[in-house]
């Protein structure tokens, strides 16, 4: 009886230090929640909706090349940090040595992507200043979010996010304040650019643990195949999560990019308090492996994450129903398409669960292959709904993107359980890599 009551004592003990934990994380997306749409009205009334709809790609495609950046060896850094802190110092050398060495492969990938893309409706100045700011700025400000988190700081990476997410909406502000509103796409990534720097020193100098760099080669080589392999893995993801302002972009031009980039960050925003949960339940199945094994649990916290999603788009798409220039005149633009979406943020957010599960199980590469194939099919299923979308009305195109999503989560579903379930394979450790704060 004694055993009962202290286990019952013991299990409420860890659901209130999850409970806490998790409040913490939450406040942090909170706070980022209200800077992020403060940064977004301004940015997309500041520059036109086709500058937008560039700046926003660009930006996407920056996210997708901070996963090349440092080849993977984030996630050995986040490992140290959550079970040997002590060794940060010898880790967060290997980390600086692999960002250095992936910088020319970084350089060249960012090449490619301009000259496929971008060239002729984007200067290339302005390309490599968005992109630099998400592989140094935003990406440095993540490591240190990264190694926070897995050292259980929870409260000092959210402040963190907070400073990073307030410095990008005060530059959106100056800017939009500045006299070079709508045109000068290349005076606002000099803007983006120094605010996502600037919080990134600020988050090493104040909130980095103070340890000697040490530096260990033969460790280093010991986790490679680990570091490409969840390098391959996010750069998978978000090139599978960023394509489609790539293509829309291409098939559509810059028009409709805006208006698509609009919709997308709303969405976004919705996934923040989405990404706080996805970390705390990666760091309790490293802990407890069989806390999903349950079918019922699985379903149930599926249908929260969708309700949690479904709700947010909805308050905003009635809030901007009846107030569609509450986000100003280019976002009115789009406020009428918002409910046309609303299934979307639930299979995206989704999907981004299903990853995170795979990851906290060690599935490194069965989680890259599906996201490979989830890339395959969003390419498929937007090239086929963006055919003609050019001259189609609006409200068409984008209904359809809830089909599209609802296909890539029943894909997404289905590789997911039945790889958690595959038992010829023993789950190997690793906790995911980094906490997803990374949006445009």
């Amino acid at each position: 009886m004694r055993g009962a009551v202290r286990g019952l004592a013991r299990m409420g003990h860890a659901n209130l230090h999850l409970l806490r934990d998790y409040t913490k994380l939450i406040g942090g997306s909170a706070g980022r929640l209200v800077l992020s749409l403060l940064y977004f009205t301004a940015v997309a009334n500041a520059l036109s909706i086709a500058g937008f709809g560039l700046f926003a790609t660009a930006s996407g495609t920056g996210i997708v090349l901070s996963r090349i950046a440092g080849f993977g060896f984030v996630s050995p850094l986040y490992r140290a940090a959550t079970r040997k802190p002590q060794l940060i110092g010898t880790y967060s050398a290997g980390y600086l040595a692999a960002l250095l060495a992936s910088l020319p492969v970084v350089a060249l990938v960012a090449l490619g992507f301009y000259g496929l893309v971008f060239e002729g409706d984007m200067g290339l100045l302005p390309f490599a200043l968005v992109v630099a700011a998400e592989i140094i700025g935003w990406r440095s400000l993540e490591v240190v979010c990264i190694v926070n988190n897995g050292m259980g700081r929870f409260g000092r990476a959210s402040v963190l996010v907070i400073v990073g997410s307030a410095a990008k909406a005060l530059a959106a502000l100056l800017f939009a304040h500045a006299g070079l509103a709508q045109t000068d796409l290349l005076s606002w990534s000099v803007f983006y650019f120094a605010a996502n720097a600037g919080s990134a020193l600020l988050g090493i100098v104040l909130f980095y643990p103070r340890q000697r760099l040490r530096w260990r080669p033969a460790l280093y080589l010991r986790r490679l195949g680990d570091s490409l392999a969840v390098a391959g893995a996010e750069i998978l993801f978000y090139l599978q999560s960023e394509m489609d302002k790539l293509l829309v972009l291409s098939l559509g031009g810059p028009a409709i990019a805006g208006i698509y980039a609009m919709l997308m960050r709303l969405i976004d925003l919705t996934a923040l308090p989405v990404r706080s949960f996805n970390m705390m339940i990666v760091q309790k199945l490293i802990r407890t492996p069989g806390l999903l094994q349950s079918w019922r649990r699985r379903w149930m916290t599926e249908g929260g994450i969708a309700l949690v999603s479904v709700a947010g788009m909805g308050a905003l798409g009635l809030i901007l129903a009846v107030a569609p220039t509450l986000l100003g005149r280019n976002v009115a633009d789009a406020a009428p398409l918002v409910l046309l979406v609303l299934l979307v943020p639930a299979f995206r957010n989704l999907v981004e669960y299903q990853s995170e599960l795979l990851y906290a199980r060690g599935r490194t590469g069965m989680r890259a292959a599906i996201l490979a194939l989830l890339g395959l099919l969003k390419a498929g299923f937007l090239t086929l709904l963006l055919q003609g979308a050019a001259t189609t009305p609006d409200d068409q195109w984008i209904l359809g993107l809830n089909g599209v999503f609802a296909a890539l989560w029943i894909a997404s579903a289905g590789a997911t359980y039945i790889a958690l379930d595959w038992r010829s394979r023993s789950p190997r450790d690793g906790p995911s890599g980094a906490p997803d704060i990374a949006t445009a």
